[in-house]
């Protein structure tokens, strides 16, 4: 029997969207970048983009478990000698666009090739509910309910639960 290599014209995509409310950013990222990707698919082929489409709403809305939201720091340089800049988590996620946090966390797990650059361009991350991908039809991916452990508030979901 041969391994089956999948061409990009059989790839069948999908449109999935996620409420980052309340979730572990970076449960939610490996999540996200491994559908991205297309690993969870039986036909995935490793030099073939064949991942589905992921738009995440309340991005504004993602948990920090223990101290990160203060702690975590985004550096930058802007090109100039001594132009290191530097942002906590806490004041991107209250500024103008917090998605950036989101996406910065996936993008890390995604190749840094033309491949990966292929496969982030799936990916649709929106502060608020709103988003304007309503005719693509979206099915709803629930990562909370794949497993407590990516809620950041677990003691009060398993009382809900209950």
């Amino acid at each position: 029997m041969k391994t089956y290599s999948q061409k990009p014209r059989e790839v069948d995509r999908k449109w999935f969207i996620v409420d980052a409310e309340g979730l572990v950013l970076g449960r939610l990222a490996t999540i996200v970048a491994m559908r991205l990707r297309g690993k969870h698919k039986p036909t995935f082929t490793p030099h073939v983009d064949c991942g589905d489409n992921i738009i995440v709403i309340n991005a504004e809305k993602v948990g920090l478990t223990g101290n990160k939201r203060n702690d975590k720091i985004y550096y930058w340089h802007t090109g100039h000698p001594g132009g290191i800049k530097s942002r906590t988590a806490d004041k991107i996620l209250d500024g103008q666009h917090p998605e950036r946090v989101v996406i910065k966390a996936i993008e890390r797990m995604i190749s840094r090739n033309p491949l990966g650059r292929a496969q982030m361009r799936k990916l649709h991350v929106y502060a608020g509910t709103e988003h304007p991908h309503d005719a693509q039809k979206p099915e709803p991916l629930d990562i909370g309910g794949m497993s407590s452990k990516n809620l950041v508030n677990r003691a009060a979901s398993a009382k809900e639960r209950v």
